[in-house]
């Protein structure tokens, strides 16, 4: 089972590290000061998810790190070697640890060694108190606010979903969950994930679409949405619920065009196991429920 079993680190640029500060801190992300940007960590948790840096122009998304365990190192190596999978240099800012390659769409990628982060049993899931039929709303007056617990998956653009699929299961070991072929694909890693712990939609080149964050409860989903809107983030979409995933969301729209969800319940692929991948009708590919699309939810606002 030689496949990657974690996004470790995902990083982009934006031009503006107080707006980013500002967003992701009303998210309910802990957010600290590192050389060059900052750091994006979920309340109570050591893994840094996540690093934003400051540069000029549109946000971008620079590289991704995938986390591998020590012993399939070696074994990578050859991997790489056998497919003769293009080696890189580490972008600026940068470690140059562990093996860079290119990755689809010309997207830098990492492969090191790193703990396993990406979840390995299903998403906590909390309801109301079963105190008869009173009293199990949560008081609007002590709301406390909302944190998310730790990043489920990341959705990237790429200009051809088909091909950047194949690559990521062949160099990578994810596996295909499910797909509306040829505008979205999401991929697990046999390590154990949620359904998807990268998924790819179309577009004209590569961008970051959104960033999603676990959290317990259909209410942390609601309340999250009214936390940001409270902050100036009124802007997304959701309420709703995935065909795909299963989950319950809310995408906030952050200053530059993309997105943060809050979601609940997704889907859990065990390790080892085969899950039932399929190519789905386009209208299943999004949701189940919820409010109408908005226009532009599937633009991709980065620099081609």
């Amino acid at each position: 089972m030689l496949a990657a079993h974690s996004v470790d680190e995902f990083v982009f640029s934006v031009p503006d590290l107080a707006a980013a500060r500002h967003f992701y801190e009303s998210f309910g992300l802990d957010v600290h000061e590192v050389e060059g940007g900052l750091a994006l960590h979920t309340h109570g948790h050591p893994h840094r998810w996540a690093r934003v840096l400051r540069r000029d122009g549109p946000k971008r998304l620079l590289w991704l790190s995938f986390g591998l365990h020590a012993s399939d190192l070696p074994r990578f190596e050859q991997h790489l070697r056998e497919r003769e999978v293009k080696r890189i240099a580490a972008p600026a800012g940068a470690d140059a640890g562990g093996f860079w390659i290119e990755g689809p769409d010309g997207l830098p990628l990492q492969l090191r060694v790193a703990t396993k982060c990406s979840p390995s049993h299903p998403a906590p899931r909390e309801f109301p108190p079963a105190n008869g039929n009173a009293g199990r709303s949560p008081g609007r007056s002590v709301l406390p606010k909302v944190r998310p617990l730790y990043l489920s998956h990341i959705l990237l653009f790429s200009a051809d979903v088909e091909a950047a699929t194949r690559f990521y299961e062949d160099v990578l070991g994810l596996r295909l969950s499910d797909g509306s072929a040829p505008v979205i694909a999401f991929l697990h890693t046999p390590h154990g994930s949620d359904h998807h712990l990268i998924a790819l939609a179309k577009s004209g080149g590569p961008g970051l679409h959104h960033s999603s964050w676990c959290v317990p409860s259909l209410d942390a989903v609601g309340l999250g949405g009214q936390q940001m809107a409270d902050a100036g983030y009124a802007q997304g979409w959701g309420v709703g619920r995935h065909v795909l995933g299963s989950n319950y969301f809310r995408y906030v729209r952050d200053p530059w065009g993309s997105y943060a969800e809050y979601s609940f319940d997704i889907d859990f692929v065990e390790a080892g196991k085969t899950w039932p991948s399929a190519d789905h009708p386009a209208g299943d590919s999004l949701y189940a429920w919820g409010p109408d699309l908005p226009e532009d939810f599937v633009t991709n606002h980065e620099p081609g």
